[in-house]
């Protein structure tokens, strides 16, 4: 799996020699599946998620519908542009409500993100074998580690790959449709309303990738 990335990296590189000047674009609504990988090809979590572009909100429930034997199960209501989110327990009425140190999330190019080029997977020439992919990177915040994103000729996000000293990352987007099937999901549920944001303990960097570590 390693090998495979870092060949997956080298194209990238390669590819870099012919970019041209882009700029990031911001992605669409979406309402999809995500997958959320280690570097060992152990699945994190599987899940819906429903993503308002505007508002900047994110619904992500993995292990719900779409059951598993991964390591996590969560319930996530993130608000980047507000600096907060939800950890909801559904079955029990319950949830957390806590502050965001770190906005970043595998749904948006950053605004600071670098073009490196494109690549193509699959058979370009046969119609419909194949797909022309964006490559972005950049760093990621208060840590040492670094990003690439692979998006869509349409600024949808495809895999993004996030390179850290602690836990590498994979997350991955299928089956995306360009819309919110359920607004519902992103309004914050009648049990958890009111609630105060909790104290972030000293050293504690809360973001939606660290919710997956």
């Amino acid at each position: 799996m390693s090998a495979a990335v870092a060949l997956f990296v080298l194209m990238c590189f390669t590819a870099a020699t012919h970019a041209v000047h882009h700029q990031p674009c911001h992605s669409p609504n979406m309402t999809g599946i995500m997958s959320v990988m280690n570097l060992k090809g152990e699945t994190k979590a599987l899940g819906a998620f429903t993503y308002d572009s505007m508002g900047k909100k994110l619904r992500f429930r993995s292990n719900e519908t779409f059951p598993t034997n991964t390591s996590l199960s969560l319930d996530l209501l993130m608000f980047f542009e507000e600096g907060i989110f939800y950890e909801i327990d559904s079955k029990n009425q319950s949830c957390e409500k806590k502050a965001l140190q770190c906005t970043m999330h595998p749904l948006d190019i950053p605004d600071d993100g670098k073009f490196k080029g494109m690549v193509q997977t699959g058979n370009p020439s046969i119609e419909g074998e194949g797909i022309k992919l964006n490559v972005w990177t950049g760093p990621m915040p208060d840590t040492k580690g670094y990003y690439y994103m692979f998006s869509t000729m349409g600024c949808l996000p495809v895999t993004t790959m996030y390179f850290r000293d602690s836990t590498p990352l994979i997350f991955s987007q299928m089956n995306i449709e360009n819309e919110i099937k359920d607004p519902d999901l992103l309004v914050v549920p009648s049990f958890c309303q009111g609630q105060s944001v909790e104290e972030t303990p000293e050293g504690t960097v809360n973001s939606f990738l660290n919710e997956f570590i």
